[in-house]
């Protein structure tokens, strides 16, 4: 196990919980120093719900649509994260826009399916973006670690993973290695991250 110190994080998922449990799992076995505090999921019966409360991780639901505009969701959504240290975010697998406020420039990170700025956007997301890959008849494909900013994947890159796609792929077979390399890209970006950027 590492010995330097756990950087305070939260996940903030929508679905399977696949990215929250490799994080865990790299946790436990390969020593990424991380602590999670807080995962908050946009919906309650998601499996990533269960895993996190299976890890014993404190676990919040909130739900776009109970809030009336976009500022009040972004402040439900962060204001937590403030009383529990968490110094970044990583969203796994989180489908909802949500605004960055000024405090998190910088401190919310997302990894996206693709190369980017290559197959990204509004409504790129899973599928979509191994189904846009393969029409478009590229060689080779992979995921990026990106801090988010307000616009859809668009945030400065901190680290990148390829992978080739081959003849015959499926979306599912594309999938199924770009999240192979996924499960690699994002405990590297973490451990990139610069460290005690939270004051006091």
């Amino acid at each position: 196990m590492s010995d330097k110190p756990r950087l305070p994080i939260a996940v903030f998922l929508s679905g399977s919980g696949r990215t929250l449990a490799n994080l865990i799992h790299h946790r436990d076995q390969h020593g990424l120093p991380i602590d999670i505090r807080l995962v908050i999921s946009s919906r309650r019966d998601v499996r990533g719900v269960d895993i996190a409360r299976e890890d014993g991780i404190e676990t919040l639901v909130i739900r776009e649509r109970d809030y009336p505009d976009a500022n009040e969701y972004s402040a439900a959504m962060f204001a937590p994260l403030a009383e529990r240290g968490v110094e970044y975010v990583v969203m796994a697998g989180f489908l909802k826009h949500v605004l960055i406020p000024d405090a998190f420039e910088n401190r919310v990170l997302n990894i996206h399916p693709s190369l980017l700025p290559a197959f990204g956007g509004q409504g790129m997301y899973g599928h979509h973006v191994h189904e846009a890959v393969l029409a478009r008849g590229v060689r080779i494909t992979g995921c990026t670690v990106h801090y988010v900013d307000n616009e859809y994947d668009n945030g400065p890159i901190l680290h990148q993973r390829s992978c080739p796609v081959l003849d015959g792929d499926t979306p599912d077979a594309l999938a199924a290695r770009v999240f192979e390399q996924e499960c690699l890209a994002l405990p590297e970006a973490i451990s990139m991250l610069p460290r005690n950027r939270v004051a006091g």
